[in-house]
């Protein structure tokens, strides 16, 4: 008993630790992209030199920013196998990377910075701590929690993300606790920092019945078809970029090239940047049935041409404005459908079902409960064995009872 309640304390200063940490960056960096995406609202002219920042970001990146390319694969990477460390250096790169990212009109998220950032100053933490290297690798699982959890305002959904997202198949209950500790604290700091998140409406109840239920095993199967494209589009510009073009500078100038060339192609900023105001207007009024796949197309020309930022908002984007769209052909309610499939989206590319179906509750309350669940399960079964992070392991194939001797990268399965 006294070396578990031991433990426990451990667990909570560490991961209180953690999540003050990441807290306060996350607070600091929800700050600036606020205030970026303001002025590129205000000032669009600015999206014209998306291309030349891409040059100054890549000559950068190419120099110094070598871990932060890697991305949240390299947290993936470190919590497996422990070798390398998390440079506290990251924190900043990845901060100021993805902040001028949305500045600029580059269409990203906010995970990748958040992620990163809450890992990088959880190894930072453990080092100056001399903690054990199994102790090491609970803090790591504690800053992606962290690092979700508060820039979302989500510390649940950011705890089990945590949990799920090193292992595709399996939760680290190991983890559980500094995880839990950190996501929590981490949302606490943020809101007591004065940062608020956008409020999401409530969706009304809805009883589940079988037809209801093949509506949304249908629609979990498109889902994952749209997500398996975004995954494929993405690593295919990537691959294609660094097999054709040498420099990463050079990459990112074409990638911003063409991004500006399909901005002014629709005519409109709505695909840009986060793209928040057309995630909520989805709630409420159908979107274009094309919205999604405009979205598919900026942020993969966006992340694989090598610019910074992460791929859980636009992944909302296109959740949202596709269940928004077929909600109406379904005889689905509309808000529901948009929220489901919100959260579907990125959980079939990321391969974390519980962690999003937890964070649609978090958002928008528990009626929708069973619907996020069943087309989460679906999504992220029908996916395979793809992944918007190749680094996570895998120890059997979905859906089969066969285990592999040894865990398996999903970048290996596909090579």
């Amino acid at each position: 008993m006294l070396q578990r309640t031991h433990r426990l304390a451990q667990w909570v200063f560490l991961g209180t630790l953690v999540g003050v940490a990441i807290g306060a960056a996350s607070a600091l960096f929800l700050w600036l992209l606020d205030l970026a995406t303001t002025y590129r609202t205000s000032h669009e002219a600015i999206v014209f030199a998306l291309p030349l920042a891409g040059i100054a970001m890549g000559l950068l990146l190419q120099k110094w920013g070598g871990y932060v390319r890697r991305g949240n694969n390299l947290v993936i990477d470190t919590v497996h196998d422990g070798s390398e460390r998390i440079p506290l250096a990251v924190a900043p790169w990845i901060l100021g990377g993805t902040v001028l990212t949305h500045l600029f009109g580059g269409s990203g998220g906010r995970e990748g910075a958040a992620v990163q950032m809450g890992a990088a100053l959880a190894d930072t933490i453990a080092r100056r701590m001399h903690v054990q290297p199994h102790t090491r690798t609970q803090m790591l699982a504690a800053g992606i929690a962290g690092g979700f959890g508060a820039v979302f305002g989500t510390p649940i959904a950011g705890a089990v993300f945590g949990l799920e997202v090193v292992h595709v198949g399996r939760v680290e209950y190991s983890s559980l606790v500094p995880a839990l500790v950190a996501s929590v604290v981490g949302d606490f700091t943020v809101r007591a920092l004065g940062i608020h998140h956008s409020l999401f409406p409530e969706v009304d109840a809805l009883a589940i019945d079988p037809v209801l239920a093949v509506k949304w095993t249908f629609l979990g199967v498109l889902i994952a078809l749209v997500a398996i494209a975004f995954i494929e589009l993405t690593h295919g510009i990537r691959a294609q970029l660094e097999k054709r073009v040498r420099s990463l500078a050079a990459r990112m100038f074409f990638g911003g090239l063409a991004v500006v060339a399909l901005w002014q192609l629709v005519g409109t900023s709505d695909y840009l940047g986060l793209g928040s105001p057309m995630i909520m207007s989805a709630f409420t009024e159908a979107s274009p049935w094309y919205a999604f796949g405009l979205k598919v197309l900026f942020t993969a020309i966006t992340l694989g041409a090598g610019f910074l930022g992460g791929e859980v908002t636009p992944l909302f984007f296109i959740g949202a404005t596709l269940g928004s769209a077929i909600a109406g052909p379904l005889g689905l309610p509309l808000a529901l459908t948009a929220g489901v499939s919100m959260a579907a989206m990125f959980a079939a590319a990321s391969n974390t079902p519980l962690a999003l179906s937890i964070m649609a509750v978090e958002l928008l309350g528990s009626n929708t409960l069973p619907h996020v669940m069943i087309v989460c399960v679906v999504a992220y079964l029908m996916t395979g064995s793809r992944s918007i992070y190749p680094s996570q392991r895998l120890l059997q194939e979905k859906g089969s009872a066969t285990r592999f001797e040894t865990p398996r990268t999903l970048r290996d399965l596909r090579d």
